[in-house]
Formats: C-alpha cells, sequence, structure tokens
C-alpha cells in the first residue's frame, strides 16, 4: 500500500556565485571546484536513503541554497532522478535570475520540475545595489518569461523590505512590478540584518541604517493592501498565493510534518526527531565517500517543546490554531489581545488579526506564558 500523506526532501545546493551582503545562509562562491563531487555525494545519499522511500514517494521536493540554478541543469536532474515522487509531487528549484537561461528550465520542466522560485528581492536598482545583488528587473522579466515557456508556470517571487534607503515608493514600485508578472505566489519578508554579514558590518559601523520597526510596518500592510487587490491571498505571516498555490513543501515546515534533508547544512524533521548535517560541503562530502552519516546532530523535542513549537508554527498560519479550553488566566490574555485587535478567538480558533500578524514573536511568547496550549 502506497502512503500518500505528505512527505519532503529538501536538497541544499550550498554554491554561488557572488555572496550577497545580507546574506547568512550556507552558500560559498569560492568552492566551485566542489560542484562534481558534492553532486555525486548527494546521489550517493539519496540512493543510501532509498529505505525511506519503500511505500512513501515524496510529495514535495524543494532545491534551496545557494543558488541551485548554479549547477548544470543535468546536475541538478541527476540528483531529481534518485528521488523517488508522488504522481502529483511538487518540486521546487530556487533560481537566480543571473544564473537561467532557457534551456536551464526545459531541462529541468522535461525532469519534472514543475515550480520555481526567483529570488527577486527588490525592482529598484539603488535597492538591489545595497543588498549586493546583481541582477536586475529586466533579468527577471526574461526568467519568468523562460519558465513559462518551458511549461512550468507556478511560479514564485521572493521579495524583501526594509532594506537601507528604501522609499515607500520604493516598495510600491516593486510591488507593482512583480505583481505584474502574474506569479502564483509572493513570498515578502523583512530585511534581517546578521550580525556576521557585510551589511552587519555596515549598520554596526553607522555606514548603514537598520532596518526601522515602524517603516517595516508601513511596508507590510502596504504589501497586504496591494496583493490582496490583486488576487493574492495571505496563507503564512511572509507569505501570499493565489486560489490552491500555497507551497506544500513550506507547508510541512510550518505544520511540523516530516521531510528528509539531503546535501550539506540541510535540515530533516522525522519521527519526532529533528536532525542536520555537517555545515560544509568538503565535510559532507567526505562523510558520504567514507559511508559514513552525514547527519552532525539531532534532537528530540520533548511533549512540551514539540507543543509550544507547533503552537508558534500554527499561529503564523491563517488557519490559526485551535486551542484547549483556556483556563481563566488565559482567556484573560486572549481577551486583552483580541480587544487591541490583535487576535480573533472564535472558539476553540485562535488567529492573528493584520496587526497582530508584525508581533507574532512577542504574541506568542505572551500567549504560551498565560498558559494557551493548542489541543
Amino acid at each position: 500500500m502506497i502512503d500518500t500523506s505528505p512527505f519532503g526532501v529538501y536538497v541544499h545546493i550550498p554554491f554561488c556565485a557572488h555572496r550577497c551582503d545580507y546574506c547568512d545562509f550556507a552558500t560559498w562562491s569560492d568552492r566551485d571546484h566542489l560542484i562534481d563531487p558534492y553532486v555525486e555525494a548527494c546521489v550517493a545519499q539519496l540512493h543510501n536513503e532509498r529505505h525511506q522511500f519503500e511505500g512513501r514517494p515524496a510529495t514535495s521536493v524543494f532545491f534551496g541554497g545557494g543558488t541551485p540554478s548554479l549547477l548544470e541543469p543535468e546536475q541538478l536532474v541527476a540528483i531529481l532522478n534518485e528521488i523517488p515522487r508522488a504522481t502529483n509531487c511538487e518540486t521546487t528549484v530556487e533560481c537566480n535570475p543571473d544564473r537561467v537561461d532557457a534551456n536551464k528550465f526545459g531541462v529541468y520542466a522535461d525532469a519534472g520540475v514543475n515550480r520555481v522560485s526567483f529570488g527577486v528581492q527588490s525592482t529598484s536598482a539603488h535597492v538591489l545595489a545595497a543588498l549586493g545583488r546583481t541582477h536586475d528587473r529586466d533579468n527577471v522579466r526574461r526568467s519568468v518569461e523562460w519558465a513559462r515557456a518551458a511549461g512550468i508556470d507556478n511560479i514564485n517571487l521572493d521579495i524583501i523590505y526594509g532594506t537601507p534607503g528604501e522609499t515607500l515608493q520604493d516598495w510600491e514600485a516593486t510591488l507593482s512590478d512583480v505583481t505584474a508578472l502574474d506569479p502564483t505566489h509572493i513570498s515578502a519578508y523583512a530585511l534581517t540584518v546578521e550580525p556576521a554579514t557585510p551589511l552587519g558590518l555596515n549598520v554596526r559601523q553607522g555606514t548603514a541604517a537598520a532596518p526601522d520597526d515602524d517603516d517595516l510596518a508601513r511596508k507590510y500592510d502596504q504589501t497586504e493592501s496591494w496583493l490582496s487587490s490583486m488576487g493574492y491571498d495571505w496563507y503564512e505571516i511572509s507569505n501570499w498565493s493565489k486560489a490552491e498555490k500555497a507551497c506544500r513543501h513550506n507547508q510541512l515546515y510550518w505544520t511540523m510534518g516530516e521531510y528528509l534533508a539531503i546535501g550539506c547544512a540541510a535540515h530533516g524533521h522525522q519521527r519526532g526527531v529533528r536532525f542536520w548535517n555537517f555545515r560544509t560541503p568538503q565535510r559532507y562530502i567526505d562523510a558520504i565517500a567514507q559511508n559514513e552519516s552525514p547527519v552532525a546532530g539531532s534532537e528530540q523535542l520533548d511533549a512540551d517543546a514539540s507543543s509550544e513549537e507547533a503552537f508558534g508554527l500554527g499561529l503564523r498560519l491563517r488557519v490559526g490554531i485551535s486551542i484547549a479550553a483556556p483556563s481563566a488566566s488565559a482567556k484573560a490574555c486572549i481577551d486583552e489581545l483580541a480587544t487591541a485587535g490583535f487576535v480573533e478567538f472564535q472558539q476553540p480558533n485562535l488567529r492573528l488579526l493584520q496587526p497582530g500578524r508584525l508581533l507574532a514573536n512577542d504574541l506568542t511568547a505572551r500567549l504560551i506564558n498565560a498558559g494557551v496550549s493548542a489541543r
């Protein structure tokens, strides 16, 4: 019997042609000589993990990075072909608009890739320069056209608001430009300044301004207003989609589903255990070559930790969470937040309203501390 419950595979491709100034991900721009052995290691890991798919094909596959589109398309397909997939598997490849062409999308589509995600961030030249991005608006447009010409019409565009020097008008222009391309999905993230990045150094030295909370709030409100008027519904704090086009793979993360980790720095979750692979590509390659596990560490969440994580993740979703009958103190906290316009409570369902989305982490902590818990 085939198990059709959601089961994902995340494949991390850690190579980039250029590291953006805000990026704190596990990526490298000086390790291209490792690409061939890395691809071979990913294929070998999947071969070793073949038992994971017995009676349970993947319902979603996500190639993230890094820049998966930096690989030759045949290399990416070599990895993909090792993954047993369900008939309707959602298969996503993250793409840099500077690192794609019509042929690449044709190879992807022939291999079963049916969703692509472009890192756009902004369509304003000076904002892209501040982020250390090298593409421009025309590259994005061409990339979307190439993907569609290959038959891949499920398209996500990633954008970032709050970059130093970005005005409300700049952000509105970005929203206008990306919706004009009519993607099926848009992810809009507030800029996070990580200390170990060039942008973080500039902020510490005072040569760049840190994101302003009021500015971020205004731009988030602007995002919701614009995207909803263009037919996009928010379903997670930073994600909007057209009907039936929510990202199935990311929903696994937000609902604490199960997914396998392939490649260096990749994280997985199975049977209540979270695990992660060696961070650097060389250590990952070496472990696979020596027939050793690439897993660097793992943790088993206890019942309380698992409940709190499920509560925090679930509250980020439009559907909210179903909560246990609240105690007097828990009900008082909910009533206070509802009166302030942050949450809506229609027993047993608790969900964030738009002002509450801006304070999701703080509200989650307040609710948990007050004794609110999921059913």
